[in-house]
């Protein structure tokens, strides 16, 4: 584990964002670790100090400016915020409709055609909502160059779609619930985090 992936699992733990139990994860996946960033985050310093070092893993991978950082709402809003805060640009969120769970731009937002983004998002599974806000803003027009999260817990195999980085990548357990070996001792299940189950 690299110097600053140990800095962020050693933030989170203190924080008390590093949990350990048996949770559904917003993927429906089963896992006996959760990593809930809102504990993290909560902290002004630490939430600034991963955007700055978000931002700067951002900048190595990109070769051109970014207009716009673009993060799924509600687990990337304080990180896309302070990555942006980091890049000196604007931000926008994508949020998905409570029926159709389709992703969108609302409360006005608007991406140019060609315009430059960013995706940044707090914990990445499978990577899904990254994807989803990728193809939103595809669709709009905006050329997306890459993604980041302050944590990869696909252990570096979610694919979004555009190069990315992540400050931390782990390869945590996670599984399918019929497969799930904590369903089977007959453990209960928690869902965690900010979408209901």
């Amino acid at each position: 584990m690299t110097p600053q992936a140990e800095y962020v699992i050693q933030l989170f733990r203190s924080t008390g964002a590093y949990l350990e139990g048996h949770f559904r994860l917003t993927s429906g996946l089963h896992s006996p670790n959760y990593l809930q960033s809102a504990l993290v985050l909560r902290h002004p310093a630490a939430a600034e100090t991963l955007g700055r070092r978000l931002a700067e893993g951002l900048r190595a991978i990109v070769q051109e400016p970014v207009a716009l950082v673009v993060s799924p709402a509600l687990g990337g809003l304080i990180i896309g915020h302070e990555v942006a805060r980091a890049l000196g640009t604007p931000f926008l969120f994508t949020e998905r409709d409570p029926e159709t769970r389709k992703m969108s731009l609302r409360r006005g937002f608007t991406v140019q055609p060609g315009e430059t983004a960013v995706v940044v998002e707090d914990v990445i599974t499978t990577g899904g909502s990254t994807l989803d806000v990728v193809e939103v803003l595809r669709a709009a027009g905006a050329k997306v160059l890459a993604a980041g999260s302050i944590i990869d817990r696909s252990g570096g195999t979610a694919d979004v779609g555009v190069p990315r980085v992540a400050l931390a990548t782990l390869q945590v357990a996670a599984h399918l619930p019929e497969e799930c070996p904590l369903c089977l001792q007959g453990l209960p299940v928690v869902k965690p985090g900010s979408r209901p189950a």
